[in-house]
């Protein structure tokens, strides 16, 4: 068995790259100790070649987690092969961590990825060139082509091992240069391949060491600034040679065109109104059009017609008895078909995520909610696990450790689970379609909802004693927009969809029938109609605490707890409680539209967006967290702003809508002027420290 290591900046199609080499033979975990997501596959034409995925990032310096893990990977466990992905379109960027591999000693080679994009940037990179400099074979790929794939596995199979620069020779160069100094402004270009890096230092004797010191102390104090600093630029100058020397520029005074679609999507007026506006075409498309017509067929025909008239048949001939034949069609087959209906939208929804995040423009996403997030004590960074998070909320709570202040990413980790994950959208689709069909507002708003409050709950929190203090940094580089990978969109969309099913068939198949036993049965274990089971009993009980909120309903009540378990519960229960028989959505829609008002049902569906996530994020949380009492305050401050939000909605939409006015109203009145101090008041106001 032979490991090929991948390792490449973000952005710089790794990931497309590990798609294409290992195909469906891959393997997704987390490293040993730590929550950062582990990456291997066998390479589809060679099964005894591993490809081990690292994570993206920009230096080895370990001021991350992901830097971390990838440090102590190349040195406590080599692979046989470094494969470095270098974006050809950002060349003077991927370098530095290049020049960095180099000190490992290991065999590699270069990936020059995303060369066919070069032509539009009229650039040209002499490859022969580049290699020669760096002394590592250098092969132009493109994962979006399936171009210099073998090459490049070929190549890496015989490379040689990489040699650092001669930090011998250079350290005798240094030594005699800086007895030479005379003016303050010379530079010690020799410094920056030794000082800082311990790899290098081990190569000292204490005596060079000693003498290293003194120079750079004397180069800090001639050039005013510190030898990390004097590191780093030195380092960008040597890539700087190697730019000169391999890179030619047609008409470099010339916008591309990312640059020229960059100045509409980045704008700093344009580029959130075109955020708004592409996303509502999302939803706009996944819920109410290509998406609905799909799930209405699954819905009304499959699982409404097709699908219990064969199992009732089936059943019949097979004698099976009536409480049987009740808990498969009204329990289970009621409660999962509620739930798989949605997959088409599912599909499609991700499918247009899937597009937008390929082609680029996610990651300028993330640089236009930086403007609106530093506005309010919040990071652009912290958009980022957001974004991971509208797919699910356990790996978008794992994202958050990139984020290198802890208070930041302790608020990151509070806020997450408010973006509506895929096991919400049923939810969105429920309610959307049962009271609001010809409404296009009701599904994007549950996603601006969600960004909403996590701007407000931002605000709120950095200005309490516990989260005070300065907003980390977000330096983000831009990937060139390029045409979306069918492939990889595809496959992004079915895994999510994929993984939507098998919670379906698993934790929701059992809910559904404890849901159903519950339904029918009370607590002399007799069977009873539905409002007399002991599931009614116990919903009662909780759905005074709801009543104010519209849906103070036991349907609705035991519905929402079950969400606890899952999201996607939520209708399934309902499925289960509403529509007994076939009938599919329709059905469903008139039991729940009858039920509650469509101001209820919204207040409802905030509620649920915004309230505690499920088990599993709940879980998440604590490991991230690594602390009990800050898991409390999380799964609480979350829950209370659903509260909130959810009962200032449904008792002031009363009163615009049916011009009633209650004791709740004032309240609600009074719960809003408390939240809007607590978003206005002065951040000077806070006076303690995080201890």
């Amino acid at each position: 068995m032979k490991t090929i290591a991948l390792l490449g900046n973000p952005n710089s199609g790794k990931t497309s790259l590990f798609n294409l080499l290992t195909g469906a033979n891959q393997q997704v975990g987390n490293w040993p100790g730590v929550t950062v997501e582990r990456k291997s596959g066998y390479y589809k034409k060679e099964r005894t070649i591993c490809i081990q995925d690292l994570p993206g990032l920009y230096s080895l310096s370990p001021y991350s987690l992901d830097e971390q893990v990838a440090r102590d990977y190349l040195t406590q466990t080599p692979p046989d092969v470094l494969i470095n992905i270098i974006d050809a379109t950002n060349l003077e960027r991927s370098l530095y961590l290049t020049l960095q591999l180099m000190d490992f000693e290991l065999p590699m080679v270069i990936a020059l990825n995303m060369s066919d994009l070069l032509v539009s940037q009229g650039k040209t990179i002499d490859l022969d060139r580049l290699s020669y400099s760096l002394g590592i074979p250098v092969i132009a790929t493109s994962a979006l082509k399936n171009k210099g794939v073998d090459e490049l596995i070929k190549t890496a199979l015989t490379a040689p091992k990489a040699q650092p620069l001669d930090y011998d020779h250079r350290l005798e160069s240094a030594l005699v240069e800086i007895k030479k100094v005379a003016a303050l402004n010379h530079r010690f270009d020799q410094i920056k391949l030794f000082e800082g890096d311990p790899f290098l230092l081990t190569k000292l004797s204490a005596d060079q060491r000693t003498e290293i010191n003194e120079i750079v102390r004397i180069t800090e104090k001639l050039m005013n600034d510190e030898r990390e600093a004097i590191l780093v630029n030195e380092r960008y100058d040597l890539i700087g040679q190697f730019i000169k020397l391999c890179v030619t520029i047609k008409n470099p005074a010339t916008f591309n065109r990312t640059d020229q679609i960059d100045r509409l999507l980045t704008h700093k007026w344009l580029g959130l109104p075109f955020f708004v506006l592409i996303m509502w075409l999302v939803y706009f498309i996944s819920i109410q059009t290509v998406g609905t017509a799909a799930t209405d067929w699954l819905n009304d025909v499959f699982f409404g017609s097709w699908l219990p008239n064969l199992l009732t048949s089936g059943m019949n001939a097979l004698a099976i008895v009536p409480w049987l034949q009740d808990l498969v069609l009204n329990g289970i087959l009621a409660g999962i078909g509620a739930i798989l209906g949605f997959v088409p939208q599912i599909f499609v929804l991700f499918f247009l995520l899937g597009i937008l995040e390929d082609s680029g423009y996610m990651a300028r996403v993330a640089f236009v909610m930086d403007r609106l997030f530093r506005r309010f004590g919040l990071s652009g960074k912290s958009f980022i696990p957001m974004l991971i998070a509208s797919g699910c909320g356990v790996p978008g709570i794992m994202a958050t450790r990139t984020i290198e202040q802890e208070r930041d990413r302790k608020i990151t980790i509070m806020v997450t689970t408010f973006m509506p994950c895929s096991a919400k959208l049923p939810l969105i689709a429920l309610v959307s379609g049962a009271f609001f069909r010809q409404e296009s507002w009701v599904a994007p708003s549950a996603y601006f909802l969600g960004m909403a409050m996590i701007v407000i709950s931002g605000i709120i929190l950095k200005k309490t004693h516990l989260f005070a203090g300065d907003t980390s940094a977000f330096i983000m580089e831009l990937p060139s927009y390029h045409l979306p990978q069918l492939r990889t969109v595809f496959k992004y969309a079915l895994d999510r969809g994929l993984s939507f099913i098998k919670r379906a068939g698993t934790i929701i198949f059992a809910m559904n029938v404890l849901i159903w036993f519950t339904a029918n049965f009370n607590w002399s274990l007799q069977e009873v109609n539905t409002n007399q089971s002991i599931l009614a009993d116990f919903g009662r009980v909780i759905a005074i605490f709801f009543a104010p909120l519209g849906f103070g309903e036991w349907r609705a009540t035991v519905a929402t707890l079950t969400g606890l378990i899952a999201k996607e519960t939520v209708v399934g229960t309902m499925g289960v409680l509403f529509a007994h028989g076939s009938g599919g959505t329709h059905q469903l829609w008139q039991a729940v539209s009858s039920t509650y008002t469509p101001l209820a049902a919204y207040s409802l569906l905030v509620f649920n967006l915004l309230c505690a996530p499920c088990v599993a994020a709940i879980s998440t949380i604590h490991k991230e967290m690594g602390d009990l009492r800050w898991t409390l305050r999380a799964v609480g401050f979350q829950t209370l702003i659903a509260y909130s939000m959810s009962f200032i909605i449904y008792q002031l939409g009363n009163v615009i809508i049916q011009k009633q006015w209650t004791n709740f109203t004032f309240l609600a009145l009074f719960v809003l002027i408390i939240g809007l101090y607590y978003i206005f008041r002065n951040r000077k106001e806070v006076t303690y420290e995080l201890g």
